[in-house]
């Protein structure tokens, strides 16, 4: 099983009935009972109000897949959190960050970019277009698909340029937008797509779901995790693999501390 946590800012659904009415649990349960109909993933939820966020070292060590939706609140999540977060990433975790994350904290630090793009709240027709044919985050869903109501995300959107290109979009007011984008960032491996907007109810669409629960298995790493991703041990000179002599001044003895 793919031990995954759905992570939602569970905002707009206390604050909105448009958005509560859609998704009377919540967005991130929404999500997460859909993913628990496919017998390869195990899901649970975290919220932006849990103690730590939800995301506790001991929590994220037990993490194969961390999805994440954040639109309002992105400024309150805990810049401890995002980096255990990161931490995780880099040690083989995977993530998908679904719509309005691109703006997320964690999002932005693992992009290390501005994430910035062009928008428009219309409720307009979306149509999703596979660019990479049998890519297995697309397996099971047809060439193209459309949501009847969405919000615009244009181009240029500001991202390092992408591992791959799996979808784009074509909206009714006439822009485009890389819509699904896979990265790979230390040992771990990352999923953007895109929509998702809290007043339509795309996350009931079943090929949206196909395409997340796809993304889930597309991004977990059954490899152990590595602990300690940031770690720059010093190799002390009787330790080369290779027999050597020290030759030259040196800055730290073996064992000491120094940056690298």
């Amino acid at each position: 099983m793919i031990t995954t946590i759905v992570w939602g800012e569970n905002v707009h659904e206390q604050k909105n009935k448009v958005v509560a009415d859609i998704y009377p649990g919540g967005m991130h349960n929404h999500i997460a009972a859909a993913l628990n109909n496919d017998p390869e993933i195990s899901a649970s939820v975290a919220v932006l109000q849990d103690p730590e966020h939800g995301l506790s070292k001991e929590r994220l060590a037990g993490t194969d897949v961390l999805i994440w939706w954040g639109h309002a609140a992105h400024g309150e999540v805990a810049d401890e959190v995002v980096e255990r977060v990161c931490e995780r990433v880099w040690g083989g975790m995977g993530i998908i960050f679904l719509h309005s994350a691109h703006f997320s904290k964690p999002f932005k630090r693992l992009m290390g970019a501005p994430c910035n793009l062009t928008w428009r709240e219309a409720g307009e027709r979306e149509r999703l277009w596979i660019t990479s044919r049998n890519h297995p985050i697309t397996a099971g869903v047809p060439d193209s698909f459309e949501l009847e109501n969405e919000e615009m995300y244009g181009e240029p959107f500001g991202v390092p340029e992408p591992l791959e290109t799996v979808f784009i979009s074509w909206f009714q007011g006439g822009e485009v937008f890389r819509s699904g984008l896979t990265y790979k960032r230390g040992t771990g491996n990352i999923f953007y797509f895109r929509p998702g907007h809290e007043t339509y109810p795309t996350y009931h669409n079943e090929i949206v779901q196909r395409v997340i629960a796809n993304g889930v298995k597309w991004t977990y790493n059954p490899q152990p995790k590595i602990t300690d991703p940031t770690a720059a041990p010093n190799v002390p000179v009787d330790k080369a693999p290779e027999k050597i002599e020290e030759r030259g001044p040196r800055l730290h003895r073996d064992g000491e501390e120094g940056y690298r």
